[in-house]
């Protein structure tokens, strides 16, 4: 039995974050940090997904969305909804989906 607390959020980011990398970049910083989920751009022209991973990982990566993203990108706001407890990963890699 581990004692890793393993987190799921989804997120939204909203901004200049379409046409600047920030999908591949946010996968990099991911799968850097060990997470699992995907992201995607949106009609609306934000970028969502999911992360799932320890929670202290989860708590960086929310930062990075919050403040860093790819280098061209202009972030304006993240959200983060539905967090929950998770008891295993529900995905086996970090994805851009299309």
């Amino acid at each position: 039995m581990t004692s890793i607390k393993l987190l799921a959020t989804d997120f939204e980011v909203y901004g200049r974050v379409q046409g600047v990398f920030f999908r591949k970049y946010t996968q990099q910083e991911a799968t850097k940090l060990g997470l699992k989920g995907w992201c995607m751009n949106t009609s609306s022209g934000t970028v969502k997904g999911v992360i799932e991973g320890d929670v202290n990982k989860v708590a960086d990566m929310k930062r990075w969305l919050q403040t860093t993203g790819s280098p061209q990108s202009r972030i304006d706001k993240a959200e983060f909804t539905n967090e929950r407890q998770i008891n295993s990963f529900t995905y086996d890699s970090f994805k851009i989906k299309r």
